[in-house]
């Protein structure tokens, strides 16, 4: 970036907005941030205060969802204080480590890894620096390394950041009960009420809700409600609990409060969810469009999002095309990653394209994720492909993993299949 397009980026604090506005975070915050830009305007030279600035920023983008603004500020100035090759090495790998995670925020996957090595060649010791392997192993599909990467971090400090990876890998591999002790251990370890903590803690209701438990989901988002009041995650997450109930009105209601506080896509892309559902097809098609151009607009800032953008185009809009096109980078990308493969093979399922979504489903399911979704599509998948009894299983499977799977997902499995498949009411099992 060059001198001059610094110089015009605004660079002032952005105010919070709604709830969030009004808190002493805040506040202490913005005096913080303040301060630490005064400092630098006097002494342009003093790189730590820029490194405390940059991680300043990086936070205010995870608790405001003002990404495309704070991001590449926070870059900047990481990039000043490794190009003025500080004679502190703790703050340049510090400085570095942090530089690798804007990079993982951005879903720049493969930068980050080049420069999570660079910090690796000063220091081998600190946890933060593993933290940022295990993420880009794992959003690079090598999950092998991945978990050789959460090992060492978590022997070297045993806290919130190296539980949360070590659950997220048990999931990935299938240990739902393990991940679920995991996350416990990280919401235990964090401090009650910080954001970091509610994050886990909504991790951990994720958990619950994607095995179809929805009323311990539930107490989970609201516990940490209590925690941290006005945090949109939670509310947002509380909406998507009233959708699969069919309480569509007070799921609305819910994903605009936590919108008026964050502008996080995935509740644009709820709401679009719930509208198409109850065939308000205007108001979902005014929503999806907002959305795909907010997500532009992040792309253009440096935040990939193409995965996002083909799972719209596929599963909201129903722009098949366009959802290939966006897939595809991402696939040439990281084609070992399971997430990727899934909606890949969605996609040439969607095409009718069978054997090769055969054979990018069995990549997606190759670490027995408890994915409903993931065993819903391989049972359409072989079910199509006239190996019907493993389909019907398979289908069988995955309700029964998630009884509260995705509308479109349903009807589909019941079309195929002729209603073969065996229907378990939400939390029956529970």
């Amino acid at each position: 970036m060059s001198c001059q397009n610094r110089k015009e980026r605004n660079v002032d604090l952005l105010d919070r907005k709604g709830p969030i506005s009004t808190t002493s975070e805040w506040i202490n915050a913005k005096s913080s941030i303040l301060t630490l830009q005064n400092d630098i305007r006097k002494r342009p030279s003093d790189q730590k205060k820029k490194f405390l600035l940059a991680l300043a920023y990086m936070q205010e983008a995870r608790v405001t969802g003002e990404h495309p603004h704070y991001y590449p500020l926070a870059s900047d100035l990481l990039d000043d204080v490794i190009e003025s090759g500080p004679s502190d090495k703790n703050l340049l790998f510090e400085t570095i480590v942090a530089k690798a995670t804007v990079q993982l925020s951005l879903h720049q996957f493969e930068e980050a890894l080049r420069t999570a090595k660079r910090a690796e060649k000063i220091d081998t010791t600190t946890a933060s620096l593993y933290g940022v392997f295990c993420d880009s192993y794992v959003e690079l599909g090598d999950y092998a390394k991945a978990i050789a990467a959460a090992d060492k971090m978590t022997s070297i400090r045993p806290d919130i950041r190296s539980y949360s990876r070590i659950s997220y890998l048990r999931e990935i591999h299938g240990d739902v009960t393990g991940a679920i002790e995991a996350m416990k251990e990280a919401v235990a370890s964090g401090v009650p009420g910080l954001e970091q903590t509610a994050w886990a803690r909504i991790t951990l209701g994720g958990l619950y809700e994607a095995m179809g438990n929805l009323k311990e989901a539930e107490m989970q988002y609201r516990l940490t409600l209590t925690e941290r009041p006005h945090y949109a995650f939670a509310i947002g997450a509380l909406g998507r609990i009233e959708a699969k109930r069919k309480n569509y009105d007070k799921s609305i209601e819910l994903l605009k409060e936590a919108l008026e506080i964050m502008p996080e896509f995935s509740f644009q892309q709820e709401m679009a969810r719930v509208y198409k559902i109850t065939h308000e097809n205007a108001r979902a098609q005014s929503i999806t469009q907002d959305l795909l151009a907010s997500l532009e607009e992040d792309q253009e800032a440096g935040h990939v999002v193409d995965l996002e953008l083909a799972n719209i185009h596929l599963d909201i809009s129903g722009d098949i095309d366009e959802a290939y096109r966006y897939a595809i980078k991402e696939y040439k990308k990281r084609p070992q990653n399971i997430d990727v493969c899934k909606t890949m093979a969605k996609i040439n399922y969607k095409q009718n394209k069978l054997e090769e979504a055969n054979e990018l489903i069995e990549v997606a399911s190759r670490t027995n994720k408890q994915d409903a979704e993931i065993f819903c599509l391989k049972g359409l998948i072989n079910y199509k492909l006239g190996k019907t009894n493993y389909g019907i299983e398979l289908m069988t499977r995955a309700l029964k993993i998630n009884p509260s799977l995705n509308e479109d997902i349903m009807q589909e499995m019941r079309a195929v299949s002729k209603n073969q498949i065996a229907v378990y009411s939400i939390e029956s099992d529970h």
